[in-house]
């Protein structure tokens, strides 16, 4: 079996501490690296300038800098969306996308290869669960797309290719790289991490008081309805999913922003706008994201704007912020719920 170095994108400075202790280098050191790699997004290690080469030479001889290795990238006919394509060392294919809005630049990262929890109306669901992303890979998609750009990522989301709360410790461990004010430098706010609703990690999430802003996707509004799209609502209730969704608003004390992704004859009905509003009355610091829904090859249809509208006019006195959320670079297959890798490209 062929083994491959390991990254030093992903690596804390905790990592990097125990890499000197093994060589008996000063501990100094490891706070260069780190600055090298996350504040400076080296590229190659003869720009180490400061760290003595004896050293260095076992750094590359154990070690790569990124585990990921750019293949291509595609643009909308807008020119706001780009979408990106990675391969592992394993040789798995990943997307990423980048969204760009006024001064805003989003970046939608994935955490696994694949996705198991077949929800009906994703593409992604179609590949299955192939491999999590560790958290050198998830991070090295916005290092590497970073050097591409001529302006800052400002926003990160955990809302690409998998279930971010299934890979939770590579997901938080890469979620607070981002964040290192002695690094990447993204502010907790600007750090959103989404998830289908797996209740157990919700909880997780509100014990350990993670300040990172957290997205449900809900999707349906009673538990009949959101089973036949979602699987994962067998084994974590509606129920449930609200349940932990109030005890962490009132633990956390922050927004939480509810997903719900509007499908033609499946729960665009204005009953279900009124049952979205007794259900969600009750939890401190919510907004609810209404997502028109991404055509992809399904059974499942967008619903026509005549709807949208008479599903809004029902929100329109609801006790918390509603916005229609319009998926940018659904040409590219780039919107949300579109990104798929198809089975002739794995091997790309």
């Amino acid at each position: 079996m062929k083994t491959h170095k390991t990254s030093l994108v992903g690596k804390s400075l905790d990592d990097f501490l125990d890499i000197c202790d093994i060589h008996n280098v000063d501990s100094y050191r490891a706070e260069q690296i780190f600055n090298w790699i996350y504040k400076n997004k080296t590229n190659d290690f003869e720009s180490f300038k400061n760290i003595p080469k004896s050293f260095l030479n076992l750094l590359k001889e154990q070690h790569t800098i990124h585990p990921l290795i750019f293949v291509r990238s595609t643009k909308s006919d807008s020119r706001l969306t780009n979408k990106f394509l990675f391969k592992t060392q394993s040789g798995a294919l990943i997307e990423s996308v980048l969204m760009n809005e006024g001064s805003r630049t989003t970046l939608c990262l994935s955490t696994q290869v694949g996705c198991a929890l077949d929800c009906k109306f994703c593409a992604t669901a179609k590949m299955g669960f192939i491999d999590n992303l560790d958290s050198g890979e998830i991070v090295d998609q916005f290092l590497l797309i970073s050097k591409m750009l001529s302006k800052p990522i400002t926003n990160v989301v955990f809302m690409g290719m998998g279930e971010p709360f299934l890979n939770y410790s590579n997901v938080i461990k890469s979620a607070k790289l981002l964040h290192d004010p002695n690094g990447i430098n993204l502010g907790y706010k600007r750090i959103t991490i989404s998830t289908a609703g797996i209740v157990k990690r919700i909880e997780q999430f509100t014990k350990e008081r993670q300040k990172f802003k957290l997205a449900i996707s809900l999707n349906g509004t009673t538990s009949d309805q959101r089973l036949k799209i979602m699987p994962i609502t067998k084994s974590n209730s509606l129920e449930s999913l609200l349940g932990a969704s109030k005890k962490y608003s009132e633990v956390i004390n922050t927004w939480l922003t509810f997903e719900y992704v509007l499908i033609k004859d499946c729960n665009d009905d204005p009953s279900d706008a009124d049952r979205l509003i007794k259900i969600l009355k009750g939890i401190n610091k919510c907004k609810l994201n209404l997502i028109p829904y991404n055509e992809t090859d399904g059974i499942y249809q967008r619903p026509d704007e005549k709807q949208i509208k008479l599903f809004m006019k029902k929100l329109k006195n609801a006790p918390f912020p509603v916005t229609v959320r319009w998926s940018k670079g659904t040409d590219i297959d780039a919107g949300c719920g579109q990104l798929a890798i198809s089975e002739n490209l794995m091997s790309a």
